[in-house]
């Protein structure tokens, strides 16, 4: 056997084998990729539905205070500022 087919040989052995090690890598790296999905769709997707529920909350609660707090008190407000309007202009009328 001359020096050229032995490092032919070497060469086909060794391209087999790294060709094999790569392809368990690949696997191992899906497999991984798999378990990685699933791990967000369980730990993830629960989040994002506490996020939205706190967020409808957050908006209901500030539509309350809009209708039950802050509306009434602009009301008082502007009315107060108008009954305080109107007297100026009659105090200076009296003059």
């Amino acid at each position: 056997m001359s020096a050229v087919e032995t490092v032919r040989d070497f060469s086909i052995i060794f391209l087999a084998l790294s060709t094999i090690v790569t392809q368990i890598i690949l696997v191992l790296l899906l497999l991984e990729i798999r378990s990685l999905s699933k791990m967000l769709r369980e730990n993830v997707f629960p989040i994002l539905q506490s996020a939205d529920e706190t967020v409808r909350t957050v908006r209901g609660t500030s539509v309350f205070v809009s209708d039950n707090v802050v509306t009434p008190v602009v009301r008082v407000s502007s009315m107060a500022a108008g009954i305080q309007q109107a007297l100026r202009v009659l105090a200076r009328r009296g003059r």
